[in-house]
């Protein structure tokens, strides 16, 4: 028994030091925020243990809660003298583990900054906080005849500060862009409580264009606390096909046949066939359950050029093997075409106790392959999986089934989800689409990016953030980590992989 005691005395120690800097930070930030404002008892803290990727948890030091800017820039100070991590935190429904806390950091919640500043009609733009729901944007601008494009499927949710960190997109990227491509003008706070602009609403700003670098780096460079938006006006119009395919390599196929013909279609998402079982159940979409695979694709416009697109599209479908089309009637039965792909994460959880949704991209080409080679690979782990991508662009989101209870199961969902990434990298594709990298891909960046590349990413971070404070183990993995996954790469024996893992 007394061998043991050594091990009890450290953690005895580890959790007497924790304690320690737990009373040095409150100390220090209580008198910046009003006494609600500050959490750092469990039951109140433990809220904030994840976002979206539910299957890694961390309890943090403390949560702050401002309600102003300058609270926001004191809070950064007080925290940058004490060499305390912060990582900022928006609605939590990132899905790579981005807002995961850090144990003896402070997570700095923006949701109360909600409001939307101003809706330029004329000039086409809004302005709101950090924390205003995606969805509300384009809820205030309707009485404009506007909108806000980039559409993720948690837009009921998710909020403007969390897709400039991750760069989100939505099934209507294809046609309209990711998040950066429809924001002018980010507003915030460096880690030392400096306020910094990033584009301007002009069509060009002074100096250094840093926008997009700010847009997808997931809050490791600075804190986001008002955005500016592009609104577009609403089509007149919006029409949808949904393709039947009875064979996957058909159905991927149709996907590159229809960007050849040079048609940017509003969404294009291609769904196979246990996906579709699955929403179906759940929201009565009116999918065809007997088709393999099935594709959704949107036009929008005038009447006439919708009609035109559409025409052009179910020509090319046919000719790729779609065994049945058909097209919306009406603005009810579009929605309810999209109300399935909206869905399909929430009808998969019906499904599992757990999932894990994967985010990579490949070139549209390889969609049929990549979908072969998860098929092998759900033999291979002894687990199930169901697919929904953006095919328009490639970006696949696979959803690994488990139970987090099973041990045993939930390492083989990370293997799984691993081997996904890699036989992305390895078709010429990326490690992310637009759920970012967080925690929950950390190891894939050393397969997709040599030490060098990666050294360059962590000097562009320390420019902005030299003490490393803000959303620190993120994104760029280390030389150890890297080398220790190397290691097990070769153990594990996935993939030959000749020259793309550079340890």
């Amino acid at each position: 028994m007394n061998a043991h005691l050594p091990a009890y005395a450290n953690i005895a120690a580890d959790i007497e030091q924790r304690n320690a800097r737990q009373r040095e930070v409150v100390a220090a930030l209580a008198p910046l925020v009003p006494a609600h404002a500050l959490l750092w008892h469990r039951e109140d803290t433990t809220p904030y243990e994840c976002d979206g990727l539910t299957a890694y948890r961390e309890q943090p030091l403390v949560v702050a809660l401002p309600e102003t800017e300058a609270q926001v820039a004191a809070l950064l100070h007080a925290c940058h003298a004490l060499d305390v991590p912060v990582v900022a935190r928006g609605a939590g429904t990132g899905l790579s583990g981005g807002a995961l806390p850090n144990k003896l950091g402070v997570t700095l919640s923006l949701a109360k900054f909600n409001k939307i500043l101003k809706v330029d009609a004329v000039a086409r733009t809004a302005t709101v906080q950090c924390g205003v729901r995606n969805l509300a944007i384009s809820e205030a601008a309707a009485k404009h005849g506007l909108y806000y494009a980039p559409d993720p499927s948690s837009q009921i949710a998710c909020t403007i500060g969390g897709n400039v960190a991750e760069n989100s997109g939505g099934v209507h990227c294809l046609k309209y862009g990711l998040t950066l491509h429809n924001v002018l003008r980010v507003r915030g706070f460096t880690v030392e409580g400096e306020a910094v602009d990033f584009g301007s609403e002009a069509l060009d700003c002074a100096g250094l264009d840093l926008m997009s670098v700010l847009v997808g780096s997931e809050g490791m460079l600075a804190v986001t606390i008002e955005v500016t938006v592009k609104l577009i006006p609403r089509p007149l119009l919006a029409r949808c096909i949904m393709a039947s395919f009875d064979d996957v390599r058909k159905c991927g196929d149709a996907v590159a046949n229809v960007i050849a013909a040079g048609i940017i279609p509003a969404g294009l998402e291609m769904m196979d066939k246990p996906m579709t079982a699955a929403v179906e159940d759940y929201v009565h979409a009116g999918y065809d359950l007997s088709a393999v695979a099935i594709l959704l694709c949107e036009s929008d416009g005038t009447p006439e050029e919708v009609a035109e697109e559409i025409g052009r599209m179910e020509t090319v479908l046919v000719a790729s093997g779609a065994t049945r089309i058909e097209v919306s009637q009406s603005e009810a039965q579009r929605l309810k075409f999209w109300s399935g792909r909206k869905n399909a994460f929430p009808a998969t959880g019906r499904l599992s106790p757990d999932y894990m949704c994967m985010d990579s991209t490949i070139p549209r080409k390889r969609l049929s392959d990549i979908l072969l080679a998860i098929e092998a690979m759900e033999k291979k782990y002894r687990l199930r999986c169901l697919n929904v991508f953006h095919a328009g662009d490639g970006n696949l989101h696979p959803l690994i089934m488990f139970d987090a209870n099973d041990p045993d199961e939930f390492h083989r969902c990370e293997l799984f989800g691993a081997d996904i990434l890699e036989t992305s990298v390895a078709m010429g594709g990326t490690v992310s689409g637009e759920h970012g990298v967080g925690i929950e891909k950390l190891s894939a960046m050393c397969v997709q990016f040599a030490p060098a590349e990666r050294e360059q990413m962590l000097a562009l971070k320390r420019a902005f953030d030299p003490k490393a404070l803000l959303n620190p183990g993120k994104v760029i993995p280390s030389l150890a980590r890297c080398a220790e996954y190397g290691k097990m790469h070769v153990k594990r024996g996935l993939l030959p992989f000749p020259d793309l893992p550079r340890f």
